[in-house]
């Protein structure tokens, strides 16, 4: 196999009439998906490129999943652009992409024009009405390998550039046929998904669904504001699956809903994207049945979506941290110290990822993609790249790997990946800002802004910032200070910082 467009083929030939995908207004069979998807590749084929990035500017909804595939077969590479993310960010992603083509929708066909970039723009409902051209797209599949480009996925940026990693179908169907096996996804799979499109972990339930003739069920954002809604539309869609973040499983505990209502039908839960708080877990295991499968995972974005996993098989005091377990099939994984050594038992080392999950690097960033991409320090005889994750682990008696803290200050938060220096880039922007500095409060969970400035509230920075960077990376304080702490270098003390501001310890 070499095409993740196999696996929609696939199960549209098995399973045609079976629902794929659901939205709150609308659900999709595997043969409407397949006919959508080749409308909207047949469309995009005119513009007459190969394995560039196309843009898909839409609410996560059906509609996105069917442009997502779309651009898959015109021969070029998806990027997923949030429809909520402001104008300002979403430029500062296109000056280093240059997407060739953006696929939106007359609802955001304003701001699309908006966009600085040369990028032809296609509506959506135009391309998914375009008439079938079999021999374009077999002209355009008969040319494509699995090495090709399937998507490019946006992080956060320490200099305030967000950086894409590059993922090739061959990374996505190593992974997913990793994650379709240990999970049991079949055509009998339920998935309700929570995650955005633009984030790594929808790539798990995305495309083990397509592959296994399963159905997904896009949770509509409202029900986490309302949690009792949650657990009724788990119920009301029969579903069996989740893959969540934990501080969406957190809400559930925070507010003990299975007290009132429980889901009938859950079978496995599954969680990455942040530490899993095990007080919320153990919430969630006491109160559902015996047999649900949990499962902790943990991978950034330049390994697919996961590199470790850890299936719970005991119990774990409320105060005791979860392994994030050991290595997928057809991944390897190192904990590497300072030395460029291997770590012993229970001696702290950065996690290092090699193998068919890893991805190219960054697109357009070769500074970032050298430093992270790397030859592997333990082999010198012959070339072969790992990834750095920048995460320090280490392994316990078990063998399992158990997860410490980031090496350098980005944080994980609410799911997302946040880089402390885009916050700052987008603050110091502000006229009448001087200095400022982000840092994080672990003790609270909070980001705190810093700053030394003249004649502003912090209520009109954060006006300010909510028209730079997206929500889940806003400031929870905004401080000012009369003078802010340099080191020798000159650089701003974030140490001095961190201890006036956080009770971290």
């Amino acid at each position: 196999m070499k095409n993740i467009l196999e696996y929609i083929e696939g199960s549209a030939a098995a399973y045609p009439d079976k629902i794929a995908f659901a939205d709150t207004e609308n659900s999709i069979t595997y043969s409407e998906l397949l006919h959508n998807a080749k409308s909207i590749g047949t469309k995009l084929s005119s513009i007459g490129e190969k394995n560039r990035p196309v843009a898909v500017y839409l609410d996560k909804s059906i509609k996105t999943l069917c442009a997502m595939f779309g651009v898959v077969y015109s021969g070029n590479f998806y990027i997923i652009i949030d429809s909520e993310m402001p104008v300002d960010r979403i430029n500062k992603i296109f000056s280093g992409l240059s997407p060739v083509a953006i696929i939106t929708d007359d609802e955001h066909l304003d701001n699309a024009k908006q966009f600085e970039t040369d990028g032809k723009i296609f509506l959506y409902n135009e391309s998914a009405n375009t008439q079938i051209d079999e021999n374009i797209l077999a002209k355009i599949r008969d040319r494509q390998i699995d090495t090709d480009p399937l998507y490019a996925l946006y992080t956060s940026g320490s200099t305030g550039m967000p950086k894409g990693a590059v993922l090739s179908h061959k990374n996505v169907i190593s992974y997913t046929e990793w994650f379709s096996k240990t999970f049991d996804i079949s055509s009998e799979t339920v998935f309700g998904n929570q995650t955005p499109f633009y984030f790594s972990m929808s790539v798990s339930d995305v495309y083990s669904t397509i592959k296994s003739g399963a159905t997904l069920c896009i949770i509509p954002k409202a029900c986490f504001s309302f949690p009792i809604n949650l657990i009724k539309f788990l119920n009301e869609n029969k579903v069996n699956t989740i893959y969540w973040v934990p501080s969406a499983i957190s809400i559930v505990a925070n507010l003990k809903l299975f007290d009132y209502m429980k889901p009938e039908y859950l079978k496995k839960v599954l969680f990455a994207g942040e530490v899993m708080p095990t007080k919320q877990l153990n919430y969630w295991i006491h109160n559902l049945d015996k047999d649900i499968l949990f499962a902790n995972l943990y991978g950034p974005t330049e390994t697919t979506d996961i590199c470790t996993y850890y299936v719970v098989d005991r119990q774990f005091r409320d105060d005791e941290p979860l392994p994030i377990g050991r290595h997928c099939d057809n991944c390897d994984v190192m904990i590497i110290t300072d030395k460029n050594e291997p770590a012993k038992v229970g001696e702290e080392g950065e996690l290092y990822v090699r193998g068919s999950f890893v991805a190219y690097g960054y697109y357009g960033n070769d500074e970032k993609t050298k430093a992270a991409f790397v030859q592997n320090p333990l082999n010198p005889y012959y070339p072969e790249i790992v990834y750095k994750t920048g995460d320090l682990v280490k392994e316990n008696e078990k063998g399992e790997i158990m997860y410490i803290t980031r090496k350098d200050f980005q944080i994980k938060r609410m799911g997302y990946r946040v880089e402390l220096g885009e916050i700052e880039t987008a603050a110091g922007s502000i006229e009448n800002i001087e200095e400022c500095v982000c840092v994080f409060d672990k003790a609270s969970d909070k980001i705190i802004l810093v700053y030394q400035g003249k004649k502003l509230t912090a209520e009109e920075i954060l006006k300010c910032l909510k028209a730079k960077i997206p929500g889940y990376m806003m400031p929870d304080r905004v401080e000012k200070i009369a003078l802010m702490p340099h080191n020798q270098n000159g650089k701003i003390d974030r140490k001095a910082v961190t201890a006036m501001m956080c009770d971290n310890k």
